[in-house]
């Protein structure tokens, strides 16, 4: 028998004792494995077994993996005593430098089981991970076939997946970064404007400056005709959202019965990833709000995905101790610095049949895998996505983060919902989704090039015929207080939505034809509108201040301007944003939310002002520094000040 078909077989007869066996069945009242008595052999205490048994049970796995994630026994200390147990050398580190890449390596990312070995100045070997289960059938074939020991050794899966990613860490980034390009360059913002998109732009522009070169009498008044329909059809959405369920709206205060799985269900792997850059200070928080969330360990893949450079953050997160289902990844320094980036980096490591992305500063519900597991196992197929709510948790600390919140309240709990009801795109928050895994590596994984890689995705997903839905358990997040911090985060998030209406729409007909037309019709409210309505803030003030002036200074003009429909309008749009951004947030809010916000409601006039520079710098910004990535300063809830990133 060769060592490959030693890992693909079936599990034989044989154990390492019967002595062992006998008695450790017997106590631990189990069906009499193979798996218990090489526990037993290798000197695992019998309590320990019988409890680790009846969790294997309960979770739908073995004693081993149980074990493994259970912590109380050190990963190299249990495989040094199989090591012992069948004679072998034991391989503590495996050094990268002793593997040949190729991109079958990266199944020993999912499923570590063996790794052959070249070293440079002796014989190769193979390092493999044998299985409680199969320890009686491995030490059989060795005796029976001892000439294989010269080139076997035993390691652990956590030293080959380490020395895996490592020794293909330059061929994974590369990947990261070009594969979505090379594969579907119609679906990547790595070229900002297409040759037809800058021709036509062009000559929009030049149309404009002529027109109101030759006729400004004429071309005026329809410039403001267009300008504030659009941005009264930016409104339509919230209005919609507002009337949407007149019923008293269901918030987070009312998420409290724990989530239970039907009967004889059996939970499966979840991945969680996480990208940190300069986030040492928030490192603590992030873990402890992990270790809570209310899944099987043996059955958590969580990935904590950092840039190899930031050394800070390595040093915090090594310092926390991380169990065993915590793995820190080190995405190679390289072009574009971005969260998805790194996350596709990681992505091809996902053991997990689904995956959920949270912040660093998150703090999701307990309940939340089970709740995005529930939905998925009740829901179609074509719902690949799920989006939890966002909820600000600082509201008090400025008007800045009042406002935030306020805003998080509308669009998490009033428009996503609004529009998962109704089947159509929902531009993803940039945390707290809920992926199907292989859809999501279907679709191509995030562009390393938008940064709202988020949005792009919900729209990337709408495209190739799935849906996203949103659930109710909440994240807990902190909103930014400062002026400066706000800006560089939103100008961010307007770059990245013009990105995705530009790539989404370099093809009309194919874009009107994957999304259907009330598909791209909502499109365009939701991610054109939001980026219009903030540029023509300013203009719609303006046109609406002039008409009052007018009318202020010549009492006649009062009844000319009232039947003036474009100043009704221009009125109506003001107020009604304003109100719609108020009312549609508090709606959602729960009666402490409110309180929180107290008073600074007051400053939306304010913030909408702050929307539209943030708009006009990220339109300058695609034009200069199209792929740089603003990063948000973090701190932990104890309001310590942590690391700006």
């Amino acid at each position: 028998m060769r060592i490959g078909e030693y890992f693909d077989g079936p599990p034989m007869g044989a154990t390492p004792s019967a002595a062992n066996k006998n008695t450790s069945t017997a106590l631990l009242d189990v069906p009499e494995s193979e798996e218990i008595a090489a526990l037993a052999g290798l000197g695992i205490g019998k309590p320990l077994i019988g409890r680790l048994a009846r969790r294997a049970h309960a979770n739908g796995t073995n004693i081993e993996a149980e074990l493994l994630a259970d912590g109380t026994i050190r990963e190299d200390a249990y495989f040094a005593g199989m090591a012992r147990f069948l004679r072998l050398p034991f391989i503590a580190r495996i050094d990268a430098s002793d593997i040949v890449d190729s991109d079958m390596l990266d199944v020993q990312l999912l499923r570590p089981n063996q790794i052959r070995l070249q070293h440079a100045k002796q014989t190769p070997q193979v390092a493999i991970v044998p299985e409680a289960g199969r320890l009686a059938e491995l030490a059989a074939l060795l005796e029976r076939l001892p000439a294989l020991r010269k080139g076997l050794a035993i390691s652990t899966p956590s030293q080959i997946r380490a020395a895996v990613w490592e020794a293909g860490a330059m061929r994974r980034a590369k990947a990261a970064v070009g594969d979505l390009f090379e594969t579907r360059a119609h679906s990547s913002a790595r070229i900002v404007l297409s040759g037809a998109q800058g021709f036509l732009a062009g000559c929009a522009a030049f149309g404009i400056v002529i027109a109101l070169a030759v006729a400004p009498q004429i071309t005026l008044p329809w410039l403001h005709v267009v300008l504030s329909l659009l941005y009264f059809g930016t409104l339509l959405l919230r209005i919609t959202a507002l009337t949407h369920n007149k019923r008293p709206s269901r918030t987070v205060a009312s998420v409290a019965a724990p989530i239970t799985i039907g009967h004889g269900a059996t939970l499966p792997t979840y991945t969680i990833m996480v990208a940190l850059y300069r986030e040492a200070a928030v490192a603590a928080q992030l873990v402890h709000s992990l270790e809570r969330m209310d899944w099987p360990h043996s059955l958590l893949d969580i990935k904590l995905v950092c840039e190899a450079d930031d050394d800070e953050t390595i040093a915090a997160l090594h310092g926390l101790q991380l169990k065993p289902h915590f793995e820190i990844v080190k995405v190679p320094p390289c072009q574009p610095r971005t969260k998805p980036k790194a996350l596709t980096y990681a992505l091809c490591a996902a053991r997990g049949e689904f995956l959920a992305i949270y912040d660093a500063e998150d703090r999701p519900h307990p309940q939340q895998l089970r709740e995005a597991y529930a939905r998925f196992r009740e829901g179609p197929p074509e719902i690949a996505c799920l989006q939890a709510p966002l909820v600000i948790t600082n509201a008090s600390r400025s008007f800045v983060s009042a406002l935030f919140a306020v805003e998080y309240s509308a669009l998490f709990r009033g428009v996503l919902p609004m529009l998962a009801a109704y089947r159509m795109p929902l531009p993803l928050g940039g945390t707290s989704n809920h992926f199907r895994t292989e859809v999501l590596r279907s679709v191509g994984g995030w562009d390393p090039f938008n940064v709202t890689e988020d949005a792009d995705l919900g729209v990337r997903l709408y495209r190739h015929g799935y849906r996203a839905a949103t659930l109710r358990r909440q994240t807990l997040e902190d909103a930014p207080t400062s002026l400066r911090v706000w800006l560089g985060q939103r100008t961010r998030w307007y770059k990245g939505w013009v990105q995705t209406w530009l790539v989404a729409t370099r093809h009309p007909r194919q874009h009107v034809r994957e999304m259907g037309l009330k598909g791209a019709f909502v499109f365009h409210l939701m991610i054109g509108g939001m980026l219009v309505s903030a540029l023509l803030h300013p203009l719609i003030l303006l046109l609406a201040a002039t008409g009052i002036n007018a009318m202020m200074q010549d009492t006649d003009a009062v009844w000319r301007l009232f039947g003036n429909p474009l100043v009704l309008i221009d009125v109506f749009n003001i107020l009604a944003s304003y109100a719609l951004f108020v009312i549609l947030g508090f709606k959602t809010m729960t009666g402490h939310e409110k309180r929180l916000v107290g008073w600074r409601w007051a400053a939306v006039p304010l913030y909408w002002m702050m929307t539209s520079l943030a708009a006009w710098k990220a339109v300058n910004e695609l034009r200069t520094n199209p792929f740089f990535w603003n990063k948000t300063p973090h701190r932990p809830v104890d309001g310590s000040v942590g690391t700006k990133k």
